[in-house]
């Protein structure tokens, strides 16, 4: 077998042992891809291709340097691949390859994104992994453990369905997530799972799920006491006990920086489900982007650690008042404090990310450069404590405590072994020397001292030969071919002393060699080969010491990332003018002139004013299309959920009592791949909010029942206000165009009408932005089509029909039909009532937003009824939605109809 052969049958044989998708395989400096590896990864990263002999067949090989293998594994992982590595070692007779690590999403680390990147798994408890267990039986029938590698953070979660733990994985946000195997036979909550995420779904060993197994696992790495101090249910630590596995078989190199486990309960949190963070457009708008949504609003953290922390507050608001009054006297110190909040924000400036660098660190990649933030992000600890201690009021907030949580002692320890050890401007990789200061190694010290004496006197050499030999153009240099040599002139070379040993002939001079010369050389060989390994097996020694404290840097990062985070908030709110909310237990919600936190950043706001108790607890919202009524919704949700992180928020004044949920229901979308029309996916999101709110939730709906038949529509809404009023009793705010809603608040006691009112002078409509009580009749439905752009023939017809609707409504309520109706609605009993003339005269449905009312026949046309084809056009233009059906379409219809009446 030729050396060709062999190394591509090598790459073969390595490749079946994995399930890799792809496989890097190390031969000299570079790591090669052959056959149909080579091709994928040539169409994904533009790599050139070469074709590679073996035992007379040509393969594709592509390859990258040894050094750049990092980029390329990240941009093949983002792309969805699993990549396999195989490194080169020497053996006795040549070289030999062994997969050493697979690189998945979830096992990344050389990642340049600042925010987590969670590996999840998640545990079907009902089945083989559920059961009783000693970690303290719940109700919970599903687990979930989450890990990032990249920080060591590692938390355990359980969820009493699976709706609740879809939630938990959409609140993670998982780049990778395992599946049990009851999960994996579930082909509906597979099918959820890959609705809700864009993860990697990984089919990882089914043993590493089972009980017994899993439970040892996790007491092996975070100890028997520490484990059952969580009280949690077997099927989290069946989850945990999965990913420890994964990550060890994937050879990520990262357990030793999981160094805690933590239980996430959901009880303790805000309940946010993944609808609720779409519609608040949290961390991205509904279009994807990151500008325009909360967080990108108020982040102005410092560093990559301290916005990855002020995100997860955003997704997870807790409900502990003594933790946000806690918070709030932070934020409120240092919004205060302007000089002192841009010292610390400064010394922040200079921090790196310690928990990513600790897990480098035990995963043996971390270089000097790595270790020096280490102890340049070490050396901001105290900066923070001193700037604090000298400001009173800063000194006597829980930032003081915040900052004194870690281990101070043992960090200014490290810090000053760091300081001692690397150099001030180490190299990038570790095995070129000169990573570590004079001083730190005695050993060390002497070879470095030796080296630098025979490097002098290699450097004075061709001045003394000059001298001691009249000898001109005189050098001495050294390259890879000819080692250390003297170089003279060829006018001189005839002078050189006869110990001079020629080596070389060029064209203008001649080079030698001498005894002194080679031995010289060989011990400088010699001293830089120490040199070499005896740095580095420093240098790995001080990185094994950085590993082991891997606790102490999680600590200080959290740290540091808090007071960012908590900085952040606060510059927020002294420069917009928000305001500390008054934080209780009770019922009672009132914001005087708030404002949305995002939208107050591009636009000239009208605030408004929101009074919520037990006495006024669900509010239902009429008023034009386009005037602000899903705006007013949101930032109330907006300025409750900012309240329940510690943050302030913009407004003049605010009471919140906490909620333990937002839930909204805003807007269409359709999810047609699923089989979901817009009307499902509202009746879905309206099904979950009936069934998750309660009494303590916050319940934001916008337009309940308008994918369907009117009357449909408005019994939906009409039984879902009362459930959400009567049984759920959640404070709820309900944006409608179904102005019939309006007579509620005449029966049911909670119930109370507000308005965004409008301002119609000579046929021009002028929104006012300004939330009113009361409720409103007009929508304004024409006048928004005209703003949008829809053509004017379309217009101006729909303004010519609903005038003669309301000419007709006119004169049948003067009585000008012989067969009167009663109301549509009773509001004693909530029923439809139709009595008097035909279902099809007397259900007229809202026209423009106004309502059926009493005594309200059919339409006539000069007091004489209308011809069944006349009255079948007028409902059918009367169903049309203008806001929801595109102008070309519109145009077609209005056409359609106009034919139909002319016929």
């Amino acid at each position: 077998m030729t050396e060709a052969t062999g190394i591509v049958g090598e790459f073969f044989s390595l490749k079946e042992e994995t399930d890799a998708e792809l496989l890097a395989m190390q031969c000299g400096d570079f790591y090669e891809f052959f056959g149909k590896d080579a091709e994928t990864v040539s169409a994904e990263l533009d790599l050139k291709i070469s074709q590679k002999s073996s035992h007379g067949s040509s393969y594709p090989m592509a390859g990258v340097p040894v050094d750049d293998l990092t980029p390329y594994l990240k941009a093949l992982v983002e792309r969805g691949y699993r990549v396999a590595v195989a490194d080169q070692y020497e053996t006795d007779s040549g070289h030999a390859r062994e997969l050493v690590r697979t690189v998945t999403p979830g096992t990344l680390l050389e990642t340049s994104d600042a925010d987590a990147q969670y590996l999840a798994a998640i545990v079907d408890g009902n089945g083989s992994a559920g059961g009783s267990s000693a970690h303290t039986s719940t109700d919970a029938n599903y687990g979930l453990a989450f890990a990032d590698v990249t920080t060591g953070r590692f938390l355990v979660a359980a969820a009493a369905d699976a709706d609740d733990a879809l939630t938990e994985l959409y609140r993670f946000d998982p780049v990778e997530i395992l599946p049990g195997p009851d999960v994996r036979s579930d082909d509906d909550l597979l099918n959820r799972v890959r609705e809700r995420s864009d993860a990697t779904l990984t089919l990882h060993d089914t043993e590493s799920f089972a009980p017994k197994r899993a439970d040892n696992r996790v007491c092996e790495q975070f100890g028997t006491e520490t484990v059952e101090r969580l009280s949690v249910a077997r099927p989290a630590i069946a989850a945990a006990g999965a990913i420890l596995s994964y990550v060890e078989e994937t050879g990520a190199g990262v357990l030793a920086s999981m160094t805690r486990i933590q239980a996430h309960h959901g009880a303790d949190h805000v309940t946010l489900d993944a609808t609720t963070q779409r519609n608040l457009e949290l961390t991205e708008t509904m279009q994807g982007e990151r500008v325009g949504s909360l967080f990108a609003t108020i982040d102005h953290t410092e560093t990559s650690a301290g916005g990855r922390l002020l995100k997860e507050w955003l997704q997870r608001p807790r409900r502990s008042l003594e933790m946000l009054e806690n918070r709030q006297e932070s934020v409120a110190a240092l919004s205060s404090a302007a000089l002192s909040r841009d010292e610390i924000r400064d010394a922040l400036d200079d921090a790196y990310d310690l928990a990513r660098l600790a897990s480098k660190a035990t995963h043996g990649s971390a270089d000097a450069r790595d270790l020096l933030a280490v102890q340049n992000t070490l050396s901001v600890l105290p900066a923070l404590a001193e700037t604090i201690a000298s400001n009173p009021d800063l000194a006597e907030s829980p930032l003081s405590e915040i900052i004194d949580s870690p281990d101070r002692d043992a960090a200014r320890e490290l810090r000053e072994t760091l300081e001692e050890a690397i150099a001030a401007e180490p190299p990038s990789t570790v095995t070129q020397g000169e990573l570590l200061q004079r001083g730190y190694d005695d050993e060390l010290d002497d070879v470095i001292e030796r080296h630098e004496a025979i490097t002098e006197w290699l450097e004075t050499l061709a001045e003394r030969e000059k001298r001691q030999y009249g000898l001109s153009h005189v050098t001495v240099d050294r390259n890879k071919t000819d080692g250390y040599y003297i170089q003279v002139g060829k006018s001189a070379a005839d002078g050189v002393p006869d110990h001079y040993e020629e080596i070389k002939t060029l064209k203008n001079s001649k080079r030698f060699t001498t005894d002194e010369l080679e031995e010289k050389e060989r011990e400088i060989l010699r001293l830089e080969e120490r040199r070499g390994d005896l740095e580095y097996e420093l240098f790995e020694a001080l990185r094994e010491d950085v590993a082991a404290k891997a606790e102490l840097l999680q600590d200080v990062g959290r740290a540091l990332a808090t007071v960012d985070a908590l900085a952040s908030l606060a510059s927020h709110a002294a420069e917009n003018r928000w305001v500390k909310p008054d934080l209780h237990r009770g019922d009672r919600l009132e914001i005087e002139q708030g404002r949305h936190p995002v939208v107050e950043q591009t636009t000239e706001f009208v605030p408004n004013d929101v009074r919520m108790d037990d006495e006024r607890g669900f509010l239902v919202v009429t008023g034009p299309n386009m005037s602000g009524k899903s705006t007013y919704m949101r930032q109330v949700a907006c300025i409750v959920l900012l309240a329940q992180i510690g943050s302030f928020v913009p407004a003049k004044e605010v009471e919140i009592g906490l909620v333990d949920g937002i839930f909204t229901r805003v807007g269409a979308l359709d999810e047609l791949a699923q089989g979901r029309s817009t009307f499902m996916v509202e009746m879905s999101e309206l099904s979950n909010i009936l069934h998750a709110a309660t009494e303590e939730s916050l319940v934001i709906l916008d337009e309940v029942g308008r994918g369907t038949a009117t009357y449909d529509g408005i019994s939906i809404a009409w039984a879902a206000t009362e459930y959400l009023h009567n049984e759920v009793k959640a404070k709820t705010l309900f944006a409608t165009h179904y102005h019939e809603l309006t007579g509620l608040a005449e029966t049911l006691p909670r119930v109370a009408n507000v308005h965004v009112a409008a301002d119609e002078r000579d046929g021009d409509v002028t929104f006012l932005r300004t939330v009113r009580d009361g409720p409103t009749d007009r929508s304004y439905g024409i006048h928004v089509a005209d703003l949008a752009g829809v053509p004017d023939p379309v217009v101006e017809r729909s303004r010519g029909v609903l005038e003669r609707l309301r000419e007709e409504k006119a004169i049948e309520a003067k009585g000008g039909s012989s067969e009167p109706v009663q109301a549509v609605f009773d509001l004693g009993s909530g029923t439809m009532q139709t009595h008097g003339q035909s279902e099809a005269r007397s259900q007229a449905a809202t026209t423009d937003g106004g309502s059926a009312t009493a005594d309200e026949p059919g339409p006539e046309s000069d007091g004489q009824p209308l011809d069944p084809e006349t009255e079948a056009v007028l409902a059918e233009l009367e169903s049309i939605d203008v806001n929801a059906t595109p102008p070309i379409e519109l145009v077609s219809k209005v056409q359609e109809l106009q034919k139909r009446l002319e016929e």
